[in-house]
């Protein structure tokens, strides 16, 4: 069966092929600040649900759809992809030796499209930081990628990983917690005995 990753985010993208699929990838295209709720471990998981009723009328094959989306949880407080350098340089500088982590907040829906069945639920890791040097925060500030992440840091930059420490999975952080993908995918797909998962599509 067909795998669609419902995403634009290259993150995902690199840890759902890391870990040996195929796949195909539709961008829901959803205004994500019109989703919102005063719990906000919630909201990534709304999201996760709106993207794929987004992407639903626009896949005409039985598949398996991927959505997902992440929000960062700091002290309370909702850190989305901050909208400038101002926010970003806040977000590093309140994170650097934080007694309260990072918590990485996953939305995760896996939908067989023939079926019309899901599983839908949230993962949380947490990244805690130790002290970043101000020039380490310059320098990653000064190569723009801050505003294609949730929290506006990724551990995936030399710059800051070695201040990082996570609590839970690289994938989770990373956006796409495959513990809960491969799950959905065994659940929602039942192969027959003698019809194994073609080369290229689910395990």
């Amino acid at each position: 069966m067909k795998i669609i990753l419902g995403s634009q985010s290259e993150n995902r993208k690199s840890v759902l092929a890391e870990a040996g699929y195929t796949f195909d990838i539709l961008i829901p295209g959803i205004d994500e600040k019109a989703i919102r709720h005063e719990d906000l471990y919630e909201i990534p998981v709304r999201l996760a649900k709106a993207k794929a009723e987004a992407l639903l009328p626009k896949i005409k094959e039985p598949a398996l759809l991927i959505t997902a989306d992440q929000v960062i949880v700091w002290n309370g407080e909702l850190r989305e992809k901050p909208v400038d350098l101002s926010e970003a340089r806040r977000f590093l500088e309140t994170f650097s030796g934080s007694e309260y982590p990072a918590e990485c907040v996953n939305g995760i829906q896996v939908m067989n499209t023939q079926t019309g069945k899901f599983i839908l639920e949230c993962e949380i890791s947490k990244v805690f930081f130790s002290k970043i040097p101000q020039e380490k925060i310059e320098e990653f500030l000064a190569q723009g990628m801050m505003y294609k992440y949730a929290g506006g840091f990724t551990p995936q930059s030399p710059l800051l990983l070695p201040y990082l420490r996570i609590e839970g999975t690289l994938a989770s952080v990373l956006g796409l917690p495959m513990d809960i993908v491969e799950r959905g995918m065994k659940e929602l797909v039942v192969p027959s005995l003698n019809s194994p998962f073609p080369k290229g599509s689910t395990r």
